[in-house]
């Protein structure tokens, strides 16, 4: 079977996904993108360029998977296609806080809405991810003034389903250590420097212990989308030395040995519709505490959800606390819970999941 991945913005965890599967799949997977920059116009007229191209195309392929920043209802209108088309949802326009920046939400959530419409099938990352879609369908066509065909939402949800996200977690063990690291407890952060991320409860927390005389120290992993990412800057000026990394790792290698460095990795995210980065953090062996709120929960198992889930800021300070006073590795059934995410288990689902839309 011949598949094409449709891309209009083709960087981060969505080339990482891309490329992923494309390496795994028993079926032959080509990409069709565009450089991952100027998000709002990508999803606005990515699609017009994307449509040229996709019609220049020698042969065509047997099913498409686009991605959520594609306009599918433009693009089938442009294309005249009838091949299948899938809509994967890695994020969502409706549910996605809306930043400084942003301009023009409703309109990007609409683009959202008529191509789960337009799609043969919607997939999303997440069950969590699902259900907020869904629930948030019915405000989104509330806000306009008549025809609002709320029973298209049965119809959306009828074609959905969970495709869980797929990881190439095995080539973490590449640079696995033949030794545990000595010296003080290593908490990290590998998130964004972003307001949806909500770095301000971690760094308060931060600061609060080391004012308290705990011995610890700090990697601020993460790319920083801001000129002045304030916090950041004042956090590294108060814990100084403490802070053994501080900025975004360009390589692989040494983010994966980071990971395997740290003893402690923490989420206090306001959107994260799947949790890639802290289960890139539990692969490794990192102690995992998060927000108990987004798909988090689902990335622990229940048994463990009361150490390692937290639902106040002074609760993550207090768990935290617990830790560094009486330090101690993660449970090893956490590592196995979340191997269920590697290509090397989920390649062989996509491969059949997108086999049944033909």
């Amino acid at each position: 079977m011949y598949i094409l991945l449709i891309e209009p913005y083709d960087t981060g965890s969505h080339a990482v996904w891309m490329r992923g599967y494309q390496q795994h799949s028993q079926h032959r997977v080509d990409i069709l993108s565009l450089e991952g920059q100027f998000w709002q116009w990508r999803l606005l007229g990515g699609v017009v360029t994307l449509a040229e191209r996709f019609l220049a195309l020698e042969e065509k392929p047997d099913v498409i998977i686009a991605s959520d920043m594609l306009d599918v209802s433009t693009f089938r209108a442009l294309t005249r296609t009838d091949i299948p088309i899938a809509l994967y949802f890695h994020e969502n326009q409706l549910t996605y806080p809306r930043g400084p920046r942003q301009k023009l939400r409703n309109h990007y959530a609409f683009i959202n809405y008529v191509s789960a419409l337009a799609a043969d099938h919607v997939y999303f990352n997440s069950e969590y991810h699902q259900n907020v879609f869904l629930q948030e369908l019915p405000r989104l066509l509330n806000h306009f003034p008549d025809h609002k065909n709320l029973h298209t939402i049965d119809e959306i949800a009828r074609k959905s389903s969970v495709l869980l996200v797929g990881m190439d977690l095995q080539r973490y063990d590449t640079h696995r250590p033949i030794s545990s690291r000595k010296g003080s407890p290593l908490i990290m952060w590998n998130h964004r420097w972003d307001y949806d991320k909500n770095p301000v409860p971690f760094l308060k927390a931060l600061i609060r212990l080391a004012e308290e005389g705990l011995d610890f120290e700090v990697v601020l992993a993460g790319e920083n989308v801001r000129q002045q990412p304030t916090e950041f800057i004042e956090a590294r000026e108060i814990l100084g030395e403490q802070i053994i990394h501080y900025g975004y790792v360009e390589s692989f290698a040494d983010y994966a040995r980071l990971l395997w460095a740290a003893d402690v990795i923490v989420s206090t995210a306001k959107q994260d519709f799947f949790g890639i980065s802290m289960v890139e953090g539990i692969y490794c062996g990192c102690y995992p505490l998060l927000a108990n709120r987004l798909n988090y929960p689902y990335l622990i198992p229940e048994m463990h959800r009361p150490a390692h889930l937290f639902d106040k800021d002074a609760a993550l300070t207090f768990k935290l606390r617990e830790y560094l006073q009486h330090p101690r590795p993660a449970p090893s059934d956490l590592h196995e819970f979340v191997v269920q995410f590697d290509w090397r288990v989920q390649a062989a689902h996509y491969d059949a999941t997108f086999h049944m839309l033909i």
